[in-house]
C-alpha cells in the first residue's frame, strides 16, 4: 500500500465557508482518516497550501491546523508543479480571474459557486477549461445532504408515483447588525460586490431541481430587499443594495411545478432551515437538511374545510420518518473525495464548470425576470 501526496492550492480559505467546510471538515478530515482510498488500494493524501490576501489570518489558520504551506502570492503557488489542483472559495467577484490564472497554469479546477458574477463569465471559464483539457468541478453540496439523499432514494424507488409539485422553503432571520451581530458578511447585501440571495442560492436550486426532478425550463421570480439598512463588521451603517428575498416559480421539463421561497428576512416555523416537499399521485415527502418524512396515499388523513369547528387532526403526527440505513458524512467532504478520485484515477464527476454555469444562468434569469416582471424561458447551454 502506497500513500501519494497531491498538492492543492486553497484560495480564499480564510472565509467562513472556506475554513469550516472545505479546510476543517473536508481536507483536514480526509488527512486525519489517512487519505482517500483509491481503486488499487493505495491512498491519496491532500497536501494543501493556503492562499489569501491577509498574511496574519493565513499564518494563524495554518498554525492552528499544523499546515506547513501558506502564501499571499498566488502566482508562486501556481508555479509549483507539485500543486495539481486549484480550489477557489473567494468572494464571487474575485473568482473568475483567479480561475483563469489557474487554468493557464494547467491546474485542475475545483471551486465554489457561483463560478462568476455573470453567465458570460461562467461560460468563459467552462470553455477555457475544456480547451485546456484540465479536469474541473463545482461544489454542489446540497446533493449530498442526508435529507436530500434520502429523498433521492425515494425518487429512485418510484415511491411518489407521478411527481406533481415541489415546494421549497429556505431561509432564516439574518440580524441587521445593530443590536445582534449579523450572521453573514456584509458583502452579501451589496449588489456591487456580487451579493444577493438570488446570486447565492439560485445556483443551488438549479442543481437540486435538475438532478432530482427534471431540468428547469422556465421561471418567474419576484426579488426584493426587505431590510434596506444594515450594520457592517466595523459597526458602520450601510444601504443594502442586493436582494435579501426571492419568491420563484420554476416549470420543469416533465411538467412538475416547483415553488421556491428564499429569504434572509424570515423567522423559522418549520422543521429545518431548508425544507423540500414533494407531492405525487401515490405519496408525499418532506426533506430537511438531515431528516426526511413520508406520507403514503393510504395513510393520508381526510380533512374537511369547516372554519366553524375546531380542527381535530394532528397533521404533523401523520408522517413516517425515513430511516438513515447508512452513515452520512459531511456533504462537502463527500464531494471533495469524489473530485480527488476524478483527478487521480479518472472516476466520473458530472458536476463540472458547465454545470456551474447553469447555476449562474438561473441566477441571471431570476434577476431579469424580477426586473421585467415576466416569465422567462431557460435556454440549454453548451461550450
Amino acid at each position: 500500500m502506497t500513500t501519494n501526496k497531491i498538492g492543492i492550492i486553497m484560495n480564499g480559505v480564510t472565509g467562513r465557508m472556506g475554513t469550516r467546510q472545505h479546510l476543517i471538515r473536508s481536507i483536514m478530515a480526509i488527512r486525519e482518516q489517512g487519505g482517500v482510498q483509491l481503486a488499487n488500494g493505495d491512498y491519496l493524501m491532500p497536501d494543501p497550501i493556503l492562499v489569501g490576501r491577509n498574511e496574519n489570518k493565513l499564518k494563524a489558520l495554518a498554525g492552528e491546523h499544523s499546515i506547513e504551506r501558506w502564501t499571499t502570492d498566488l502566482e508562486e503557488a501556481l508555479a509549483d508543479k507539485n500543486n495539481i489542483i486549484y480550489f477557489d472559495s473567494q468572494t464571487t467577484s474575485r473568482r473568475e480571474e483567479a480561475i483563469k490564472q489557474a487554468i493557464e497554469a494547467n491546474k485542475h479546477i475545483y471551486c465554489e459557486k457561483p463560478t462568476s458574477t455573470s453567465l458570460e463569465g461562467s461560460l468563459r471559464l467552462a470553455k477555457l477549461a475544456k480547451d485546456a483539457g484540465v479536469k474541473n468541478g463545482v461544489v454542489q453540496d446540497k446533493l449530498f445532504l442526508p435529507g436530500v439523499m434520502k429523498l433521492k432514494r425515494l425518487i429512485d424507488a418510484g415511491f411518489f408515483g407521478d411527481i406533481l409539485s415541489v415546494r421549497m422553503e429556505f431561509g432564516y432571520w439574518v440580524f441587521e447588525g445593530d443590536w445582534q451581530e449579523c450572521q453573514r458578511p456584509s458583502w452579501n447585501y451589496k449588489k456591487e460586490e456580487g451579493g444577493g440571495i438570488i446570486v447565492d442560492m439560485f445556483p443551488h436550486w438549479r442543481y437540486v431541481l435538475d438532478h432530482l426532478f427534471g431540468s428547469v425550463q422556465a421561471l418567474s421570480t419576484v426579488a426584493t430587499t426587505h431590510i434596506t439598512k444594515r450594520v457592517d463588521e466595523e459597526g458602520n451603517t450601510y444601504e443594502a443594495t442586493a436582494d435579501d428575498a426571492a419568491y420563484a416559480t420554476f416549470e420543469l421539463e416533465n411538467g412538475v411545478i416547483a415553488s421556491v421561497n428564499s429569504s434572509w428576512a424570515v423567522r423559522v416555523d418549520r422543521d429545518d432551515l431548508l425544507t423540500i416537499q414533494i407531492d405525487g399521485t401515490e405519496a408525499s415527502a418532506v426533506a430537511g437538511l438531515r431528516d426526511c418524512k413520508t406520507q403514503h396515499r393510504v395513510n393520508t388523513p381526510k380533512p374537511v374545510w369547516n372554519p366553524d369547528l375546531k380542527n381535530t387532526i394532528d397533521f404533523q403526527d401523520q408522517w413516517e420518518k425515513v430511516p438513515d440505513n447508512q452513515v452520512f458524512e459531511n456533504a462537502f467532504k463527500i464531494q471533495w473525495e469524489m473530485f480527488l478520485k476524478h483527478v487521480y484515477q479518472d472516476d466520473a464527476f458530472p458536476w463540472d464548470l458547465l454545470e456551474g454555469a447553469k447555476g449562474t444562468q438561473l441566477a441571471d434569469l431570476g434577476l431579469q425576470s424580477s426586473q421585467e416582471r415576466r416569465w422567462l424561458e431557460v435556454p440549454s447551454l453548451e461550450v
